[in-house]
């Protein structure tokens, strides 16, 4: 499989990566503060549940975006290649990365998202997993409001059209999201910190 760093040419994938993502974006108190109460996750050891994949993919994948360290992405690549296999990884992998760019180029503020090794989804990685929930379900206005409440801009249909080839592959992997992780997205817009309810 190869990958392209972000800005900086082409790159082939590697074992080399030892252990988990080395480098991620931190958050601020505010956003630690709702991931402390927004979605907990019992144990990200055991990332075969689909809003563990889609979670942990978001994250590796905007963190290789915002950092240039290719090892996020080769993390996320061993995860889904592990769960799937290398081939039908490969399309889950591509699907998730288009998802993830779109998010990042679309965004009018940077994406946030949480450290490996943290026990929960923050609020942008919960608003990702949310929207491939209600794709997978076939939530339209949900989907629509966890787009605009993750990137808060009217660039939504870059964004919503990746969203939903993600979400069919996943579904053609039997890696389909719960519907309880489909939220009242519009609790959220302009308001980062805030925790559901």
């Amino acid at each position: 499989m190869t990958l392209k760093r972000a800005g900086r040419g082409r790159g082939r994938a590697t074992a080399s990566m030892r252990g988990g993502i080395e480098r991620s974006t931190s958050l601020s108190a505010e956003a630690v503060s709702a991931c402390a109460t927004f979605r907990s996750v019992s144990d990200f050891t055991d990332a075969t549940r689909p809003e563990q994949l889609v979670g942990l993919g978001f994250r590796g994948w905007i963190s290789g975006y915002q950092s240039g360290d290719v090892g996020c992405w080769e993390k996320v690549w061993r995860l889904y290649s592990g769960e799937f296999g290398a081939r039908r990884a490969e399309a889950a992998v591509a699907g998730l990365s288009n998802f993830a760019r779109s998010v990042n180029a679309c965004s009018r503020r940077r994406v946030e998202v949480g450290p490996f090794g943290s026990t929960c989804f923050c609020r942008d990685e919960s608003l990702a997993i949310s929207m491939v929930a209600a794709f997978q379900h076939n939530t339209c206005p949900a989907m629509r409001a966890c787009a605009f409440a993750l990137v808060e801009s009217s660039m939504l249909d870059e964004v919503l059209h990746h969203a939903g080839s993600f979400a069919l592959t996943m579904r053609t992997l039997d890696a389909v999201i719960p519907p309880a992780w489909i939220v009242n997205a519009n609790a959220f817009v302009g308001t980062p910190a805030a925790s559901p309810n």
